[in-house]
């Protein structure tokens, strides 16, 4: 996304000792949601994506035995799309968002006011986990009413999964940013995660279904452990010794993107 914000920056500047944690936050919500508003371009990107990446694994699905894993469609395909979400909605997007505020010098500028450095991120990121909690309500009402899908056998497992995958996808997201240079550059840095993810996380088949090597390497990729979760929380054939590893798995990931992001971000452009 491109512009800044100073219309946000300005008011927290203008309200001086007044300001408060909650109210500076509202004002770069609102400021990076309208900027998101004006993009059409990221906005079409962040709402098209995950749909046509959905529809692609359906057609995989379909030619699949699932009944074989202990899946049907429904709860193969609801954890695949919010997964999407996590990856296409809100981790590319806030990659691309925090790099462009960056280079714009807004971050060095908010820093320079009362909001602490988690407050900056977390304000930043709100436009885009709106656009995602949208985007995953709407796949998943789809999902239910198209696929015939039955409730979650196992609620806790799915909500746990989802709030574990969306924390991930933010974190991922600042540390990704500190090795990305430029918002151009930014296209290279999320690849990785990206296609692993698309392709070793089970999102367009089973992890069962590969060899016990290979599925074992793919168990410990960033997102897999997330969609266990809600696949399994959601089927039930997830045990409670099975989400504590995959919790541990993702709390892993976690502690690695905070250590990254301390130790490398940066607040103004990389030269």
């Amino acid at each position: 996304m491109s512009g800044t914000l100073t219309h946000g920056a300005r008011g927290t500047a203008a309200a001086g000792a007044r300001t408060t944690a909650a109210g500076r936050m509202k004002a770069m919500a609102r400021a990076e949601l309208t900027l998101l508003g004006r993009n059409r371009a990221s906005l079409v990107m962040i709402l098209v994506m995950p749909v046509v990446l959905t529809f692609s694994s359906l057609s995989v699905a379909k030619g699949m035995d699932l009944e074989k894993y202990g899946l049907s469609l429904g709860t193969m395909l609801i954890p695949t799309a919010l997964t999407y979400v996590m990856i296409g909605s809100i981790y590319t997007t806030l990659v691309g968002t925090y790099v462009t505020r960056r280079e714009e010098l807004v971050l060095k500028r908010l820093r320079t006011g009362e909001q602490g450095d988690v407050e900056i991120l977390a304000g930043t990121s709100v436009a885009a986990l709106v656009a995602g909690l949208v985007q995953s309500v709407l796949l998943l009402a789809a999902g239910v009413l198209l696929l015939d899908a039955e409730m979650p056998a196992n609620v806790l497992f799915v909500v746990v999964g989802i709030v574990l995958g969306v924390g991930l996808a933010v974190l991922l997201a600042i540390a990704t940013t500190a090795f990305t240079k430029s918002a151009e550059g930014a296209q290279l840095t999320i690849a990785p995660v990206m296609f692993l993810s698309m392709f070793g996380s089970g999102l367009f088949f089973p992890l069962e279904s590969l060899p016990d090597t290979a599925a074992r390497i793919c168990e410990l990729l960033p997102f897999s452990p997330v969609v266990e979760l809600m696949r399994g929380g959601w089927s039930g054939g997830l045990t409670w010794t099975g989400a504590l590893g995959n919790v541990a798995v993702v709390a892993a990931w976690t502690v690695l993107s905070v250590y990254t992001a301390k130790k490398r971000f940066h607040w103004e452009p990389r030269r």
